[in-house]
């Protein structure tokens, strides 16, 4: 067969047997293709940081550690949930180790120091986690961009829209995490929620690691709101659940929650107590399809628990950054031309289930679904979808050009409307 046709036939072929067909096609002889991964193996985020490798290392397994004909070395630094440790991990893996591009990080504050080291040193630089809405937005980066990721607020703009419409909420009470992740998420549900009339009756922000939240959960109680929308990560999230369900709550005032809040990265420590708690996101690791079957199962075959958001977004990031390799024909050296077919990819197959691709700015446009966490034969609680929303970009209903002329979220500025 000719060499066009074996590559019409691999074309013609789906998901990672389609990276396979091609790369047997297209083998070459040049050096392989560096990528530094950088994730937070110690630290106060090291158990998602371990996700994170364990999710990218999954993906290129499958494919043989090739693409575009090259193969495929990965170089894992450790960014110890460390700005400063960050930096310097990135200068070795670009200037040291002379890798061809970084994707990872986890905080916010590591994923803007090596975002601004892109910037000044050229480097791609890929964040599949990393939700600071700005670097999509107002202080954008040409060689950053969010593959497989997510602005902050942006799944928090749909939930806005579901608690008024549908769920009927006309009184809500926030409480959230007293950080530019936790005010962004706030602000995009806030400014949603208040356009189409309901109130914001107050307001709660807390310290990162709080162990006691029976103060702001008796103030809560005291303003007698619809519902509750909490903005959780990690630990945090795990002991609001907890103390919300102990201390009476649960069964008498609703609680949604941005995706964070009932990841599994979260929900796997609980029980019951998770139960029935609505929240947003673009990936639903209960989502019937069976694209997002497969991943799961395979998931669970090699890390013998259900994918969190860490792991699943650096496994599709594989998928995207390997199909794009793919398309320069594994010329990833001219950065122009690579950087242009990472904005191209529209990935049709992922576990996501529905089609994905990226605005101009450079943040993926997705299928959203609103979730319930709900339990498993097994006894495991999952996140299931149970309505949708087509196509939502980081902007929700907006026209960009008017969105980026208000102030980005902040404890500052929510975005609330007042009646």
């Amino acid at each position: 067969m000719k060499r066009r046709q074996l590559i019409q036939a691999g074309a013609s072929m789906s998901g990672l047997a389609t990276f396979g067909a091609f790369n047997k096609v297209m083998a070459q002889s040049k050096e392989p293709i560096k990528i530094g991964l950088l994730t937070p193996l110690t630290g106060v985020v090291a158990s998602g940081g371990k996700e994170i490798a364990e999710g990218f290392n999954l993906f290129w397994d499958q494919v043989g550690k090739k693409a575009g004909g090259r193969e495929v070395q990965i170089f894992i630094e450790d960014d110890g949930s460390n700005p400063d440790i960050a930096l310097q991990k990135a200068r070795k893996l670009t200037e040291q180790t002379k890798v061809d591009f970084l994707i990872g990080d986890l905080l916010a504050n590591t994923g803007l120091a090596v975002a601004e080291y892109a910037k000044t040193n050229g480097i791609p630089y890929f964040m599949p986690v990393i939700a600071a809405d700005d670097l999509t937005q107002r202080t954008r980066i040409p060689n950053v961009i969010r593959v497989a990721g997510y602005s902050a607020s942006q799944m928090a703009h749909p939930l806005g829209d579901y608690a008024y419409k549908k769920l009927g909420y006309r009184k809500i009470v926030t409480i959230s995490q007293d950080y530019t992740f936790g005010h962004e998420q706030c602000g995009g549900f806030s400014q949603v929620f208040t356009e189409l009339g309901g109130t914001i009756v107050a307001q709660h922000w807390h310290p990162l690691n709080t162990q006691d939240f029976s103060p702001y959960l008796g103030q809560i109680m005291a303003s007698k709101p619809d519902a509750v929308f909490a903005m959780e990560t990690g630990a945090d999230a795990s002991r609001l659940i907890q103390q919300w369900s102990s201390f009476g709550l649960k069964g008498n005032i609703p609680l949604i929650g941005a995706q964070n809040a009932t990841d599994q990265s979260v929900i796997r420590t609980l029980g019951s107590e998770a139960e029935g708690i609505i929240s947003c996101a673009h990936f639903a690791e209960g989502n019937p399809s069976a694209a997002t079957k497969k991943f799961v199962a395979d998931y669970e075959a090699a890390f013998k628990q259900l994918p969190s958001i860490y792991g699943f977004a650096h496994y599709v990031a594989g998928m995207w950054i390997a199909e794009a390799i793919n398309k320069v024909k594994g010329d990833i050296e001219n950065r122009p031309k690579f950087l242009e077919a990472v904005r191209g990819v529209i990935l049709e197959s992922s576990p996501l289930g529905r089609p994905v691709s990226l605005d101009t700015y450079g943040n993926p446009v997705y299928d959203v679904y609103i979730r319930n966490v709900t339990k498993r034969p097994d006894g495991k609680y999952w996140n299931t979808p149970i309505d949708s929303y087509p196509k939502v970009s980081q902007f929700w209903n907006y026209k960009p050009e008017e969105y980026l002329k208000q102030p980005a979220y902040s404890r500052n500025f929510q975005g609330i409307k007042k009646s």
